[in-house]
């Protein structure tokens, strides 16, 4: 019998799927690293998110090791060159939350145009100020998407109705405008984006892509949104930048100073991160645009089905 550990909580549906395929679950999701290095080469497949890194360290240890099956879209946390190197499948089941992040950034973008939580908070302070909660619509602005994988296609969908202006630019990907985008270099997007919506993986390319010099690069003053990743926005930059009026405003679902396992913030946070949370100007949000209850059972379906057609090569 196959055995498959388990590093993380996850949905029961994935054990449950698992099981009826005959494979062994093993569940460990309090297990440190250290605990599991030396009972790594007893399991075939591995299910995570992103509790700690399974490096190359890790992966020498797991002799028996067919798959890593990563609930979510990033795979940051996993070695994957080297995995492959070794004959192990690497999954992922961006499919699972697409619709939920593509939801979220727009609701994001919403709440940021139309300074819905502002107001709210004003209202609830019994303060009655329209003029100053002046917004601005989306229609006729120009959206541009950086990453046209699952997310980004997501969001350019639910932009439709909107009757926005909305380009792309996916450095891995070409031909692939559609009625709901338009595929462009990226020279475009700085000449012509009014909003900027972040949907890359992070990666050694993207650590740290979006800073000063690719900020001041956009001729308009433009809004942000980041649903991706927070380690590809630089904070700094982007607070420079917030300050001088080239970004507008800021929506963030994640942000730089999230721990490994983007279940908390980092200690010794800096001053750029009170800018932010004091500032009228932007949306945060703790790392949830993928996060709804209809997400966390795609999640496990997708995965599942990925980890049945890897079955009979087993």
């Amino acid at each position: 019998m196959h055995s498959v550990l388990f590093i993380d909580t996850v949905h029961p549906l994935i054990r449950e799927g698992l099981t009826a395929m005959g494979f062994e679950c093993d569940m460990r999701p309090e297990a440190g690293r250290e605990e599991l290095m030396p009972v790594a080469d007893r399991y075939t497949g591995i299910i995570i998110r992103s509790r700690f890194r399974l490096d190359q360290a890790f992966l020498e240890k797991a002799g028996s090791l067919k798959f890593i099956a990563r609930v979510g879209a990033g795979m940051e946390n996993i070695d994957v060159d080297y995995a492959v190197r070794r004959g192990i499948r690497c999954l992922n089941s961006p499919e699972g939350n697409r619709d939920a992040v593509g939801e979220h950034a727009l609701g994001m973008l919403l709440s940021l145009m139309d300074h819905i939580v502002v107001a709210d908070r004003q209202v609830r302070y019994g303060h009655w100020l329209r003029e100053a909660n002046r917004g601005d619509e989306i229609k006729g602005k120009t959206v541009g998407i950086i990453g046209y994988g699952n997310m980004g296609s997501a969001f350019s969908q639910r932009l439709k109705g909107f009757e926005a202006n909305v380009i792309s630019y996916d450095k891995y990907k070409k031909d692939y405008s559609d009625g709901n985008t338009r595929e462009t270099a990226m020279e475009e997007l700085f000449e012509e984006c009014d909003i900027l919506s972040l949907h890359i993986p992070l990666t050694e390319e993207t650590d740290g892509m979006v800073d000063d010099a690719f900020l001041k690069r956009f001729r308009k003053n433009i809004r942000l949104i980041n649903t991706a990743r927070g380690k590809i926005v630089r904070t700094g930059d982007l607070v420079k930048n917030m300050v001088s009026g080239k970004v507008i405003g800021a929506a963030l679902d994640v942000l730089e100073y999230e721990d490994t396992s983007f279940e908390a913030l980092a200690e010794d946070l800096p001053a750029e991160l009170s800018y932010l949370t004091a500032s009228d100007r932007v949306i945060l949000t703790p790392h949830i645009a993928g996060w709804t209850h209809e997400s966390n059972i795609k999640l496990a379906t997708v995965l599942v089905e990925k980890i049945r057609t890897l079955v009979p090569s087993l």
